[in-house]
């Protein structure tokens, strides 16, 4: 959140009754703006002031679709997902764009319900394409992309160890154990990942009751809602809440009818501002990117190819 403070916090702007030398110093990668000592920071620096308050509102903020397997992104909106209700945004051509999802500091949200959508034959296929090429999602809030956890099944020394990817992937591809549906086997189901469990963690600061954002995370799920009666504004899910009805993943089908929801759930952390890029060191993607591999191997070969013909030539010269 943008905010005054006598030291740079995030994308903020910042006056400050320093000498300019000094200032530059503390913030060797500002952009001055105006001759008043205003200036645009890109380099994270902890502030005495806390930025956040209870019942503060946090931008959330959409980004690419990526994959490990092709390397080509696509627009978050490229996919049939829910839009912000009013949006003013003009750079349509932008990575970067305005979500639905709205979080208030300190206010947990269960089972929020973003928008209900059919999709037809031609959606359906996009999804699928993108679930088997292994596409994510990724989102941003308060400049920190969105991290997956992901559990180490085979870490014996640490069971409960987790690992954590950048984005979370659309869906997932299966099949469903039972003698009463037929389908190709090589073909699978695919599910979409229509539920978002987030988690948004904290540092808190007691002196001031406020807080800095430190970390943020999901969980997706793939729940086929239900309700009762005709769909409205006003319709209350029986997949949520304590007495929920469970009816399986969300199908990926034509005419199939997706009802997007999500969770947020706010948790308390030691991670200080300074160190929450940390994790983000540790992250890893699933697949191994053999198209960089390749590339780089076929450079290689095509440059020792010339090299060796260029030797070859002048070797020949030399003993003729």
């Amino acid at each position: 959140m943008a905010m005054e403070s006598p030291i740079a916090s995030g994308f903020c702007l910042v006056n400050n009754a320093l000498p300019p030398a000094v200032l530059i110093a503390r913030l060797p990668m500002c952009y001055i703006l105006s001759g008043d000592l205003k200036m645009h920071c890109s380099l994270e620096i902890a502030s005495p002031m806390p930025c956040c308050i209870p019942g503060d509102l946090l931008e959330v903020k959409v980004n690419e679709l990526t994959s490990p397997m092709t390397l080509v992104p696509y627009s978050y909106y490229s996919l049939p997902y829910c839009h912000p209700t009013k949006n003013g945004e003009q750079l349509h051509d932008q990575p970067v764009r305005s979500s639905p999802y709205l979080f208030k500091m300190w206010e947990p949200q269960s089972c929020k319900v973003l928008c209900r959508i059919v999709i037809d034959a031609k959606s359906a296929q996009e999804i699928k394409e993108k679930i088997y090429y292994d596409y994510r999602a990724n989102i941003i809030l308060d400049n920190l992309p969105l991290l997956w956890p992901i559990q180490v099944l085979d870490n014996e020394d640490s069971p409960d160890s987790y690992h954590r990817a950048l984005g979370f992937p659309i869906g997932i591809r299966g099949w469903f154990v039972s003698v009463n549906i037929s389908t190709d086997m090589e073909e699978g189901f695919y599910f979409i990942y229509n539920h978002l469990a987030f988690t948004v963690k904290y540092y808190r600061d007691l002196e001031t009751d406020s807080a800095r954002i430190v970390g943020f995370e999901v969980e997706p799920i793939s729940i086929k809602h239900g309700y009762k009666g005709k769909w409205n504004e006003n319709t209350s899910l029986t997949t949520c809440g304590k007495e929920r009805v469970l009816k399986g993943p969300q199908p990926v089908q034509e005419k199939e009818e997706i009802i997007f929801t999500y969770d947020v759930q706010f948790q308390e952390t030691h991670v200080k501002w300074a160190s929450r890029w940390d994790t983000y060191l540790l992250t890893r993607h699933r697949e191994t990117e053999w198209l960089s591999i390749i590339s780089s191997l076929t450079i290689v070969l095509l440059l020792s190819g010339m090299v060796t013909m260029l030797m070859l030539s002048v070797t020949e010269r030399v003993l003729s």
